[in-house]
């Protein structure tokens, strides 16, 4: 499978070298693909991979592999492109708002809403993350982390030895109810499974088409938005007018007074932010953590490594008998170098996010072709991740390729340069702690190895959930 990669890659970029041939004097040319019909493009065959076990991403490797590392396409009613080197990655995302904006289609800007930092414009989401920012302290991060180890612990003695967890839907609950918590201090097992459904339908609605009938996906998606608004809106409301005191991000978004001439945030920007963080603490992260496990399950040399840490660190808790100890600190996260990189690994080979959009604000160059200003340009992942000049091997999973660092702009699971992921830490945290507590509590076998992708879904899911059975380690 891999050689045939391998020449199709070669094939694909003997038709780039071609393509851009053109003489000394000549202006460069547009990147090669299909518009497609007129008016809707390449929709429906968008659309199509969308409703597809193989997923939306199947989209773009099929004309990567016909056109090369640059493409155009046509969805939506918009000119795509599709670009996957380093260097063009490099050139996009250290921009700094000059020639490209972040842009996505339309549907997700809707849900997601447009004072989003996901969709702010340049000098918005320069002011939106420097309110941000101060939420993911390292004063914070160390806090959040054993409080999350104590609910990890809890939800895992639930498990049964011999039963089978779906683990999809168990690490959904966790991650709903640490970020419900972490953001809004909501702890009612109630208005957790509420929130966490209305995201799901949030999520599912991203790459629905535009459609405002009622029973469409988008339509759905829209009325889950608005419920999940209304909540914000009345947890603020009466915030506002208490003057009890609650240790979380709202609180702190709320008090804020800003540092500059625009002042706070308005309750619009805090609302589409806080919906923006349950989306990708929620989703994404349990869609990690999904495939992280998968991919242990298929390699055991890396999970008995992986073992071997986890357990020393945790038997050096157990000789400390301070019970304070007894949760994991950030400093025993940094003692995890094994683990950071099976993490690590697992999110380039899972690409959860595929791509990343960009809107062109004036004519530019990328990779020797013209792209034209009011062009959408998206940095394909999935492609860097997996392309084999850049990763030995790329379909291999292997850790320990993250012995040494990695080419610059070749790992990109959470972006780079000034909107890089602002959850990053927070994400990698979440997903060692879990992984500590789940090899030093039980043994596991996946029952379903299907690779297929959930039908809908913008972040890569497991469409099995991931089913294992697990074994309870005793002492």
């Amino acid at each position: 499978m891999l050689q045939k990669l391998v020449k199709r890659e070669a094939k694909g970029a003997a038709h780039e070298l071609s393509a851009r041939r053109p003489s000394s004097h000549s202006p460069p040319p547009p990147p090669p693909g299909s518009r497609g019909l007129p008016l809707i493009g390449e929709t429906i065959q968008f659309m199509a991979a969308v409703n597809s076990s193989n997923g939306v991403y199947d989209f773009v490797r099929i004309r990567c592999l016909r056109y090369g590392r640059c493409f155009k396409t046509r969805i939506f009613g918009e000119t795509h492109v599709f670009v996957s080197s380093t260097e063009s990655a490099k050139q996009i995302l250290n921009d700094g708002g000059v020639n490209y904006t972040k842009k996505y289609i339309r549907s997700i800007a809707e849900l997601v809403g447009h004072r989003s930092l996901l969709c702010a414009s340049h000098l918005d989401h320069k002011f939106l993350r420097s309110h941000l920012i101060n939420l993911f302290s390292t004063s914070f991060l160390a806090s959040f982390v054993t409080q999350f180890d104590q609910q990890i612990v809890e939800a895992l003695r639930g498990w049964e030895s011999g039963s089978t967890i779906v683990l999809l839907n168990q690490a959904l609950k966790i991650t709903c109810k640490a970020m419900c918590k972490m953001l809004m201090s909501i702890q009612n097992d109630d208005e957790l499974e509420l929130l966490q459904k209305e995201v799901a339908h949030v999520c599912e609605a991203m790459l629905a088409f535009p459609w405002r009938f009622p029973g469409t996906r988008f339509h759905n998606g829209l009325k889950a938005r608005r419920r999940i608004i209304k909540i914000l809106e009345k947890t603020i409301w009466e915030r506002r007018r208490s003057e009890a005191w609650h240790d979380d991000f709202l609180q702190r978004l709320l008090t804020e007074e800003g540092d500059d001439s625009r002042g706070a945030l308005s309750d619009v920007e805090i609302e589409d932010n806080i919906l923006t963080m349950l989306i990708a603490g929620q989703d994404t992260t349990a869609s990690a953590i999904t495939w992280m496990v998968k991919f242990l399950d298929e390699n055991p040399d890396v999970l008995q490594n992986l073992k071997d840490e986890q357990f020393e660190i945790l038997m050096n808790k157990q000789r400390d008998r301070d019970r304070e100890s007894c949760f994991l600190t950030l400093e025993d996260l940094g003692n995890m170098s094994y683990a950071s990189k099976v993490v690590k690994e697992s999110l380039r080979l899972a690409s959860v996010v595929p791509w990343f959009p960009r809107l062109v604000l004036q004519d530019s160059q990328i990779q020797g072709y013209k792209v034209n200003k009011g062009w959408n340009v998206n940095i394909d992942v999935r492609a860097l991740h997996s392309h084999p000049s850049i990763y030995h091997h790329p379909l291999i999973f292997n850790p320990s390729r993250f012995d040494e660092e990695a080419k610059p702009y070749s790992f990109l699971a959470f972006g780079m340069g000034g909107r890089q992921c602002l959850g990053m830490n927070l994400a990698k945290a979440m997903m060692l702690v879990f992984l500590h507590r789940l090899v030093t509590s039980y043994r596991w076998k996946v029952i379903d190895s299907d690779p297929s992708i959930e039908k809908w879904a913008l972040f890569s899911k497991l469409k099995s959930g991931c089913p294992i059975i697990v074994t309870r380690i005793e002492s």
